[in-house]
Order: C-alpha cells, then sequence, then structure tokens
C-alpha cells in the first residue's frame, strides 16, 4: 500500500511532467475502485467502463486533490459521482425503452389479435417469409430484436445512432403490418 508520502512523490512526479507515473495510482487502487462499482452494478463490461472513466477523471482533477488527505476516499468519491450518473443514463435509457415498446405493441396489437386468430403455423409462415422480403438492415434490426440485442449495442454493430435503430425498427414493423396483410387476402 502506498504512504501518503509515496503518493506526494507520486504527484510530484505527475507535476514535473511524468504522466506515466500515474499507473502507481492505477495499480494502487485499481481493484478496490472495481470491487466497489462492482457491489454496485451487476455488468462486467459496465464496472471496466466505469473504473476506467474513474481513473481518467482523477487524472484530469489531480489538481483538485488536496495533498494530505486520504486519496483513496478522495477515487471513490469520484467513483460515487460516475456511479450515479450512470444510473441517471440507465433509467433514462431504459424508461425510453419502454416507451417504445409500449408504441410498439400498440401499432400492431390489432395485427397480432387478427393474426393469432388464425392457425399458428400458418401465421407463423407468413411472418417468416414477411421478414425474408425485408431489405437486409432491416432484417438484421428485426433479428436483434427477437435476440433481445440491445438498442445501442445494434447502433455500433451497423455504425448508426440509436435513433436510427428505433426508426428501422419502426419501419420493419410497418413492412411487416403491411406484408402479413397481403399474404393474409
Amino acid at each position: 500500500m502506498l504512504s501518503p508520502a509515496d503518493i506526494d512523490s507520486i504527484l510530484d512526479e505527475i507535476e514535473g511532467g511524468r504522466r506515466d507515473a500515474f499507473r502507481w495510482i492505477v495499480r494502487e487502487w485499481s481493484l478496490s475502485i472495481r470491487g466497489y462499482l462492482g457491489s454496485q452494478l451487476h455488468h462486467l463490461d459496465a464496472v471496466d467502463d466505469l473504473a476506467q472513466e474513474v481513473f481518467i477523471t482523477a487524472f484530469r482533477s489531480l489538481s483538485a486533490f488536496r495533498r494530505g488527505e486520504d486519496f483513496g476516499a478522495w477515487l471513490r468519491g469520484i467513483a460515487r459521482h460516475k456511479l450515479l450518473a450512470y444510473f441517471r443514463s440507465s433509467a433514462r435509457r431504459d424508461s425510453a425503452l419502454e416507451r417504445f415498446r409500449q408504441e410498439v405493441v400498440e401499432c400492431v396489437e390489432a395485427d397480432l389479435e387478427a393474426g393469432a386468430s388464425g392457425d399458428p403455423a400458418e401465421v407463423m409462415e407468413r411472418l417468416l417469409r414477411c421478414i425474408a422480403k425485408l431489405p437486409v438492415k432491416l432484417r438484421r434490426v428485426v433479428h436483434a430484436g427477437l435476440e433481445e440485442l440491445k438498442p445501442a449495442a445494434m447502433a455500433e454493430e451497423l455504425s448508426t445512432s440509436v435513433g436510427a435503430i428505433y426508426q428501422l425498427h419502426y419501419r420493419a414493423n410497418q413492412l411487416l403490418r403491411q406484408c402479413l396483410r397481403e399474404e393474409a387476402s
């Protein structure tokens, strides 16, 4: 464990232009910060991302650290703020996704009810034929929805925005409804 004198020495090196000295701080507190974040989160990717953000913020804010105080507590404070921001962001994203799901259900509910009244195997066959007729990008969005792939992951895969994924999903649903109506008649 680094002593306060060690921390001061590392901070002096960083201030003197040896930025790579910060690695000693990361090595010393990485496990502790990841453990703290991991106790609050269930996704390892989110823990890794937030830990990285904590250390980046700490590096950029070193001048705000008051020497002589507990450096670990200062890092945990940064981690706590990053965690709260993550929870706020996740709640907004989850809320938007739930509203989107509700809108989609409302849009296709009547069509689903009409389709469910027929032979399930026949309805499924028609649906699969309609999906196969979709353009490749729309077909991929439909499959991603069936696989419960997050819109953000899909946006990254297609090199586009999350909003564009929602629009593609909406367009795919419109085309599928139209196709199912045509197939039924």
